[in-house]
């Protein structure tokens, strides 16, 4: 007798890739969920999208089966009983925090929980004892997802409070064949997985972009351009920092149509203007400071993969090319630092100039 395969618990979660040991966790809560979940990885890495999936899998009356109005509401955001909370500035404030504790008492609209992600929330500082108790004990209806990159120790205490699901960064052939299946050509999908650093959010905007395959070209050019000038790094510099812009344009298109669209629905709503709209431009702001360094951080690991190609071609041209890793990788680290990007990359090219 041939038995048939069974039907896996949630199917929703089957839209999270790339992630077999957190889907495999979040399957198992279905039934009996925590009162509170610690998703932690970097960024890209499926950790919202798991979120709206665990969400429409506690509200879905067929089980999270991923194709009924339940389903296709909580995973677009729709859903009245999902509230997706983003910290506002460099770190959580007591008043945000406040927030998330009033919007944790309410009471479920049409959903047997109402389920909480708050985003990027582990830097917390001082807001941290009154977010505490919220997490320690919220009503039994209420479920929280809180997001992190990572847990710094004034998040430590909450962080135990939860239960933590691990996000990895996604390795090259899984973000080559998620976005073959999305449509998108082989060759493309391969050499966009090459730098996006294991995040299927960056692969899929740079596999739309029509400006990558050049960007990347102009770093892989940066050696053959410095011939010992200043005037050369320099615009050599300024051209890397306007490439990167190119794509802050990208997003900045994409953001300004959902904010019509958000308007548009609010309009619909009887709503006099966009509720929210500060919180969301300022969002929109951070996403595009993020997609800028990002940019430039992958720039850097290209230019350091052509360096570590010459590895082999003598002792001298070795040494001279683990001086040039070094020097990425610091020009890298100092991206982080809010520093000036054109300074930044002009002194790296000096260095690297000075090598050749």
């Amino acid at each position: 007798m041939t038995v048939a395969p069974a039907t896996p618990v949630a199917p929703v979660l089957d839209r999270v890739i790339g992630q077999p040991t957190a889907v495999a966790a979040l399957r198992a809560a279905t039934k009996a969920p925590l009162h509170a979940y610690l998703f932690i990885g970097p960024p890209g890495t499926g950790r919202e999208d798991a979120a709206r999936a665990f969400a429409a899998a506690l509200f879905c009356p067929n089980g999270g089966c991923g194709t009924c109005d339940v389903c296709e509401a909580t995973l677009a955001g729709r859903h009245p009983d999902l509230v997706v909370v983003e910290r506002h500035g460099a770190s959580i404030s007591v008043p945000q925090a406040a927030e998330v504790v009033r919007l944790a008492a309410r009471t479920p609209r049409a959903a047997p929980y109402q389920v909480l992600v708050l985003i990027d929330f582990h830097l917390v500082e001082k807001a941290a004892p009154t977010l505490l108790k919220t997490i320690e004990e919220p009503p039994s209806t209420t479920v929280i997802v809180v997001t992190a990159e990572s847990v710094p120790a004034d998040f430590v205490t909450i962080a135990s409070r939860c239960a933590r699901i691990e996000f990895r960064p996604l390795a090259e052939p899984e973000v080559v064949e998620a976005l073959v299946r999305e449509g998108a050509g082989r060759a493309m999908a391969e050499a966009v997985a090459q730098v996006a650093e294991g995040r299927l959010d960056r692969a899929r905007l740079l596999v739309a972009d029509p400006g990558f395959s050049a960007r990347i070209a102009r770093w892989r050019d940066v050696p053959t351009r410095l011939d010992g000038t200043g005037a050369a790094l320099a615009i050599a510099a300024a051209e890397l920092v306007a490439a990167a812009n190119e794509l802050v344009e990208v997003v900045k298109a994409r953001q300004s149509a959902e904010l019509e669209e958000l308007a548009e629905q609010a309009k619909m709503m009887g709503e006099r203007g966009l509720p929210g709209r500060a919180d969301i431009e300022a969002r929109h702001r951070r996403e595009q400071r993020r997609i800028r360094t990002d940019d430039l951080r992958a720039g850097l690991a290209t230019l350091a993969a052509l360096y570590r190609g010459r590895l082999d071609s003598g002792p001298a041209d070795a040494r001279t090319a683990i001086r040039a890793i070094e020097l990425i990788d610091e020009a890298a680290k100092r991206l982080t630092l809010n520093v000036n990007d054109t300074l930044l990359l002009e002194w790296l090219l000096a260095k690297l100039d000075r090598l050749s």
